[in-house]
């Protein structure tokens, strides 16, 4: 059974460390959930995040070695999602407000307004500046995963301890333009996992 109530999805969420290895996720149903964590908002809707999914035998065999810490999680998850951030996401600039006006969600002069807005400001973007917007959006959509995962009824855990600095050379990605942001395994967990404590709410916000 799915989970279906905010609890569930939510309030229930545990640190897994250990999945059901007999547990798999079919291809169709990772760009079911992949499709639905898309819908984070970003700025400027340019989407920069980017998926590599990791769900062979091969491929987590590589990868546990470049998460040795984390090796169980990374072998007896059904997939483990790497989420990048892509420097160059202005090239899809284009192709997204081209479509929008297609689809009647904005008019032609009012995109074409916006794109030439756009497109300035990127130019004239520091890289660092660019690189904290793609962390941020990419941060976003990460979670909204980890969300979609679990009203699938599977169990996540995102992980940041990897050697980020090879991980997209050694699988064949270019490593000046997509940004590691973190692996999120995805299975069934093979325990409860483990509970942890949050700070009181009006310990961490201010009222103004």
């Amino acid at each position: 059974m799915k989970p279906n109530d905010f609890n569930d999805i939510v309030l229930n969420r545990r640190s897994i460390k250990r999945y059901d290895p007999e547990v798999k996720i079919s291809r169709d149903e990772m760009e079911q959930i992949l499709t639905e964590a898309s819908r984070a908002p970003s700025s400027v809707n340019m989407q920069p995040w980017r998926f590599m999914v990791v769900d062979t035998p091969e491929g987590k065999e590589k990868l546990a070695q470049m998460a040795r810490f984390n090796k169980e999680q990374v072998n007896t998850s059904a997939a483990v999602v790497a989420v990048f951030g892509d420097m160059k996401n202005i090239e899809n600039a284009d192709a997204i407000y081209d479509k929008a006006v297609e689809l009647g969600y904005m008019p032609q002069d009012i995109k074409d307004m916006q794109l030439g807005k756009i497109k300035a400001h990127y130019d004239n973007q520091l890289e660092n500046d660019l690189r904290d917007v793609v962390l941020i959006d990419a941060g976003l959509v990460s979670m909204q995963l980890m969300l979609v995962a679990r009203a699938h009824g599977y169990d996540t855990n995102p992980i940041g301890g990897y050697e980020k600095d090879i991980i997209a050379e050694e699988f064949g990605l270019d490593k000046d333009r997509y940004v590691p942001i973190m692996l999120i395994s995805m299975g069934k967990a093979a325990d409860e996992g483990y509970p942890s404590y949050r700070l009181p709410v009006n310990d961490i916000t201010f009222w103004k």
